[in-house]
């Protein structure tokens, strides 16, 4: 985010708040994931691929018997997905979505096999799905944004640590994307979160915090 708490700009194209020694850490910590999940609308948004950029840290998860890439998650309340979306296009690993009652049927029409649907209930439960993430092996789950998935599962109580990383720079536009929206955080003045780690990536500055149980 920018040192102001934004994840982009107002402007079309996505503003690009990482460099690239950030994104070689992004895709070091995906390597030591199970799965990675975003929101729908970042989907929308941004067509990301979500896999491991790394030949190398691909064949070193072979090697250990892992899959090459991470299973792919999105959770969506509308059921607004494209199928010729690059996360169903690319990549081996499983593509699950995780969707209401009264929206999953129809979606798994549309999908037609390219990912796999999963009734979260109605409304969607966050526990719900992390529960069937449990029972399917996911141990470890990234969940790379945007603003209303982070703050989805902050609020929740279901994230244990945050790697937020600073850009330095201002956004200063009320209309762009926050880190976080508003909400009620356990992460209060009165149960604050342990700093575990501050890394200088160039002018970029990692902070690793705890966030759940483990603080």
């Amino acid at each position: 985010m920018s040192v102001d708490g934004y994840i982009d700009d107002a402007a079309p194209e996505r503003l690009r708040l990482s460099s690239a020694a950030d994104f070689d850490r992004v895709d070091a910590v995906r390597a030591g994931c199970d799965a990675i999940l975003v929101g729908a609308g970042t989907v929308r948004a941004d067509d990301p691929k979500l896999l491991i950029r790394s030949q190398a840290r691909r064949e070193r998860r072979a090697s250990r018997g892992l899959p090459p890439d991470l299973t792919k998650v999105t959770l969506t309340w509308s059921g607004d997905l494209d199928p010729g979306a690059r996360f169903f296009t690319t990549g081996e690993s499983p593509k699950l979505v995780y969707a209401p009652s009264g929206t999953a049927a129809e979606l798994a029409g549309r999908l037609d096999g390219l990912g796999e649907v999963v009734d979260a209930g109605e409304p969607l439960e966050l526990p719900v799905v992390l529960a069937d993430l449990s029972a399917r092996g996911v141990r470890r789950l990234m969940v790379e944004g945007g603003g209303a998935i982070h703050t989805l599962f902050l609020t929740s109580g279901l994230a244990d640590e945050l790697q937020l990383v600073v850009a330095p720079f201002f956004v200063g536009d009320p209309s762009a994307p926050r880190f976080v929206r508003s909400g009620v955080f356990p992460q209060s003045p009165e149960r604050p979160m342990r700093l575990a780690e501050i890394t200088r990536i160039g002018d970029l500055a990692l902070l690793r915090y705890l966030a759940g149980e483990r603080v």
